[in-house]
Order: structure tokens, then C-alpha cells, then sequence
């Protein structure tokens, strides 16, 4: 029976204090994790730190996730150091302090969220001039996270909403890549393709052929897909690790489709099938 990846959003999100050493470090202890999502971007002296949003006064649930306001790029960096996440005794790590602390049997999924900018290109393939702009755009960030990167021994995947991001990943290091999609499955391919991207990174209702490709979520269409992502990424050789989801039957559900990870806010919702791997996640 065919079991996707499970991919821990944030170090399961759902139950820990997202992106930090300690939802990490408890997502490693879960049986069937095959890899933590957690997302990068600089401090003001552009130090790679692991937080979602572009502001430290974001809510979850009406808790503030930060004790403190303004844009993480324009935070010092020990200042975000000494944050208090979502009313925790956890901060906001920097990169390398969170590789430090997990095992290299556990793979990381890097999500290159900004490389200290408010300005983004989000979700969309670009032309030719625009790529090379974006890719220097990015360039100082991406060379900063690979080099925190470099004493990590397990596996590494790197995904982005931006194809600026990937652009400057590819010049830069031969690590596996991943588009993410929003609601464009096409430009999602065809980023992917320019890039000989190891996999693909869509949405939950982006999968043709289920229930929930006509649910609303993250404000997508409710339509049903007009490409098969699971069928044109398998034929090109790419897995479709499919983001986020927060019960065991939305699991089972893509599992059926065929995708090859699902990003999850929850441990335990593959129990019903048994662990899985495959995520494109290779060095």
C-alpha cells in the first residue's frame, strides 16, 4: 500500500511552537516523520533565522506569535533571539543553531521564503530579464543559507514561491529544489522544468480528481484542476509533495491520488497506511 512522506510543517505546527528547536527536536521523536518544512529568511545583518512571517506581530488563533513588531529583515538579530514564540519559552532560531540541533537522519525542507525584501514576485514564471534581476536578488540570502547548511549531513531540499530563489540556488549549489504552487499549476511545471526541479510542492486542492479540489482553502479556486500535477510530474521524473494538511482523511485521500509527500500540521495522520518516503530530497 503506497504511503506518502510525511513532511512535518513547521515541526508540526499543530501541537508546538512552529519553527522552532523544539517543535523540531519533538518531531523528530514522532514515529514516521521523514522530514521537517521550516522557513528562512535573514535578520537584519542577514543572518538566516527560521520564521514564516514577513512581521513579528503575526497572530495564530488570536495568540500573538511574537512578543514584538516590525519586519524580521529589519530586526537585529539579537533581538529576534530573545523573542518569545507564541507565549513559549522558545525563540526564534537561527538556521544553524536549528540544523546543529537536529539528527541527520531527519531530512529538511528549507522553504527560501524572502530574501529580506517586501517586494516579491510570488508564484509566477518570469521572463528572462526578470529572472536574472530576481536571481541577484536573492543570490546574498541563498549563499548565506548554504553556508549554513554545509555541516549538515542529511537530506536537503530546497523549495520556493519564488523562482528568483531557485534561479540563485541552481548558480549557486547542486542541491534538490522545488517549486511551490499557489494556483498556477502551469507556471508551477514549467519553473520546475526550467530548473530540472527534483519535485514539485502544490496545494491540497490543486490534486485532480479528489474531494478536495473543489474545497475551498487559502483562498484557491474551487475548481477542478485543469492539469494532472501527479501524472506530468511522475512522467517528468519529479515527486509531488503536497502541502498542508490537517486530518488523517485529507491524508488518505492524496495518498490515493498517488503523491509522494504531504505536508502535515499533525503527527500520526499516515497510522492508518505506515510510514513512507520519497520526497525528491536528495544532495
Amino acid at each position: 500500500m503506497h504511503t506518502p512522506a510525511v513532511i512535518a510543517h513547521r515541526g508540526y505546527a499543530g501541537i508546538a511552537p512552529e519553527n522552532t528547536v523544539a517543535a523540531a527536536l519533538a518531531a523528530v521523536e514522532h514515529e514516521g516523520t521523514a522530514m521537517l518544512e521550516i522557513d528562512v529568511q535573514p535578520a537584519a545583518c542577514g543572518t538566516p533565522v527560521v520564521f514564516h512571517d514577513e512581521r513579528l506581530e503575526g497572530t495564530r488563533d488570536g495568540r500573538p506569535v511574537t512578543d514584538a513588531s516590525g519586519f524580521v529583515w529589519e530586526t537585529p538579530l539579537e533581538t529576534l533571539e530573545s523573542l518569545s514564540v507564541l507565549g513559549t519559552d522558545e525563540s526564534i532560531p537561527t538556521l544553524s543553531a536549528l540544523l546543529e540541533a537536529v539528527p541527520e537522519t531527519i531530512g529538511i525542507n528549507a522553504e527560501l521564503k524572502n530574501p529580506g525584501t517586501a517586494d516579491l514576485r510570488v508564484g509566477e514564471s518570469l521572463s528572462a530579464d526578470a529572472r536574472k534581476k530576481r536571481r541577484e536578488l536573492w543570490r546574498p540570502f541563498v549563499e548565506r543559507v548554504l553556508e549554513d547548511c554545509e555541516a549538515f549531513g542529511g537530506e536537503l531540499l530546497f523549495s520556493s514561491f519564488c523562482e528568483g530563489a531557485l534561479a540563485a540556488l541552481r548558480d549557486t549549489a547542486d542541491y534538490a529544489a522545488a517549486p511551490l504552487v499557489r494556483d498556477d499549476l502551469e507556471a508551477g511545471l514549467e519553473i520546475a522544468r526550467r530548473y530540472d526541479c527534483e519535485a514539485i510542492h502544490p496545494p491540497r486542492n490543486a490534486i485532480a480528481g479528489t474531494a478536495l479540489a473543489t474545497e475551498p482553502y487559502y483562498g484557491l479556486p474551487t475548481s477542478e484542476p485543469a492539469l494532472d500535477v501527479v501524472e506530468l510530474a511522475h512522467e517528468e521524473g519529479r515527486t509531488v509533495n503536497v502541502w498542508t494538511v490537517d486530518s488523517w482523511l485529507q491524508f488518505d485521500e492524496l495518498a490515493a491520488a498517488g503523491v509522494d509527500g504531504i505536508v502535515v500540521d499533525y503527527p500520526g495522520l499516515e497510522a492508518t497506511r505506515g510510514a513512507g518516503t520519497g520526497t525528491g530530497s536528495t544532495r
